[in-house]
């Protein structure tokens, strides 16, 4: 395994499972020390330091972020994967539920991000990632408050690497499709025939399966990597070629 990340310090936000978990997994194997911030921290299968974080809430946040300069002394990669999802069209969700989503999907992002840049600019080769969707690029059938959400975080990161490009800090985002998470499987769960529902998410992807956690990992650490120096700005798809494919139907 390439050890690009030896001696630096990544926060992985949501990354006690799913893709978080794998994104974690693949930082520590390149030699990054790993802290997780999770609202369930508790046997985070690749911390250096677990802490339980809620995102949602600036002063747990300022907390985590402080305590991981402190134990670490410094901090250089910034990956924002923690969020939820929302399913329905615009007339399924409440105000309430609105709000909710985008203070953890988008202000989520900003909180880390925010408590981080000051230590992130004293790093050689600082880096934050985040966790933008297929959902960002593709109008999916009931998903509009999740892929508002989404878009904003695609226009947000693009503005963050505007605005510290000369700061020394890129700013990049990753875009997975339909990913075989915890989240999906209970997705399928409650479909009334979880196969089918299965059958046809895959189909929706011109590869025919699922995207792979692992595979959103890898991403991640290239647009997380020193050696990614001039990349910037960037939304990463990996999404089976969902996004830019057109490929005539399957023969059967």
């Amino acid at each position: 395994m390439n050890q690009d990340f030896t001696d630096l310090i990544a926060i992985v936000t949501g990354g006690a499972s799913g893709i978080g978990a794998a994104i974690a997994g693949r930082l520590k194997s390149g030699g990054a020390r790993v802290a997780v911030f999770d609202l369930q921290p508790d046997g985070a299968p690749h911390a250096d330091l677990a802490i339980a974080v809620d995102v949602a809430d600036d002063a747990s946040v300022r907390a985590a972020v402080e305590r991981v300069a402190a134990e670490f002394g410094r901090i250089d990669i910034v990956v924002n994967n923690a969020g939820i999802g929302a399913q329905g069209t615009i007339e399924a969700n409440a105000d309430d539920e609105w709000h909710r989503v985008f203070d953890i999907n988008v202000l989520g992002m900003v909180r880390v991000a925010r408590a981080a840049l000051p230590h992130l600019r004293r790093s050689p080769a600082a880096a934050i990632v985040n966790t933008s969707s297929i959902a960002a690029t593709a109008g999916l059938p009931e998903r509009a408050l999740y892929s508002a959400s989404k878009g904003a975080v695609a226009a947000l990161t693009r503005a963050m690497a505007a605005d510290h490009l000369r700061q020394g800090v890129r700013v990049n985002a990753v875009n997975p499709g339909t990913a075989d998470t915890p989240w999906i499987g209970r997705l399928l769960a409650s479909a009334p025939d979880p196969a089918t529902e299965r059958a046809a998410l895959e189909a929706r992807q011109p590869h025919g399966r699922l995207v792979s956690a692992d595979e959103v990992a890898e991403a991640v650490a290239y647009l997380a990597s020193p050696n990614a120096g001039s990349t910037t700005g960037v939304a990463l798809a990996v999404d089976g070629g969902m996004q830019e494919l057109r490929l005539r139907p399957a023969a059967h």
